[in-house]
């Protein structure tokens, strides 16, 4: 069996999160960070675990809209200036989690240099991710989708290390996420690790070779 590895940050120096600033919190499986419409005075990095973030219409379910994993970074919009958070955050799993001020993360932003380079092409990257995961919502098969939210949890992008493991995710949320079933998300899983592209054990380990499904198009 090859050998596991975890996920590289994107954020290079900030895989610790340390540079930061902020403080620390722990968060159980399931617990919520935050409720859509409540006040947003602070951002989050996430150091260990996941984070399902859903937002609600009115007279409409919620709809999973991210699932974020280590070195990830939500709650950004409050530096936009929006004053509530528009999405709910919960846990995925037992999880660590730096919380950052609005006002702190701006000072960093202000400085122009090599760190807060970094932090506005991240933060530039999260929302082109957002606009191509509504794209491919729109042309994409569900199985292409459930491989993609794979891959970009895993942050594989063709290069790097070859298997990354990455938090369990229930099914159901994987379907809520792709806009699916449970059954075919279950029937899409199992023919992924039928093929070696992902694997169960303990935690779920995704292989670079899952690009192999965005291909077939």
């Amino acid at each position: 069996m090859k050998r596991r590895k975890q996920r590289g940050s994107p954020l290079g120096g900030f895989s610790s999160g340390a540079s930061l600033g902020g403080k620390v919190a722990h968060y159980r499986d399931k617990q919520n960070i935050y409720k859509q419409g409540a006040p947003a005075y602070t951002l989050f990095y996430i150091q260990e675990g996941g984070v399902r973030l859903t937002t609600r219409m009115k007279h409409q379910p919620s709809a999973v809209t991210a699932i974020l994993g280590a070195h990830d970074f939500f709650g950004e919009l409050c530096l936009a200036g929006y004053p509530l958070r528009v999405s709910t955050a919960v846990a995925l799993t037992a999880s660590s989690i730096r919380t950052i001020k609005k006002q702190k993360m701006l000072q960093m932003l202000r400085k122009k240099n090599k760190t807060s380079n970094s932090l506005v092409a991240y933060l530039l990257s999260s929302v082109k991710n957002y606009q191509d995961h509504v794209a491919h919502l729109l042309t994409s098969s569900a199985e292409q989708r459930l491989a993609r939210v794979l891959l970009r949890l895993a942050h594989l992008n063709g290069k790097g290390p070859a298997v990354v493991e990455i938090p369990p995710l229930s099914h159901q949320v994987l379907a809520e996420m792709v806009g699916t079933t449970r059954p075919r998300v279950n029937l899409f899983m199992n023919r992924f690790r039928k093929k070696g592209f992902i694997n169960y054990d303990g935690g779920l380990e995704v292989h670079r070779s899952l690009w192999k499904v965005l291909r077939n198009r």
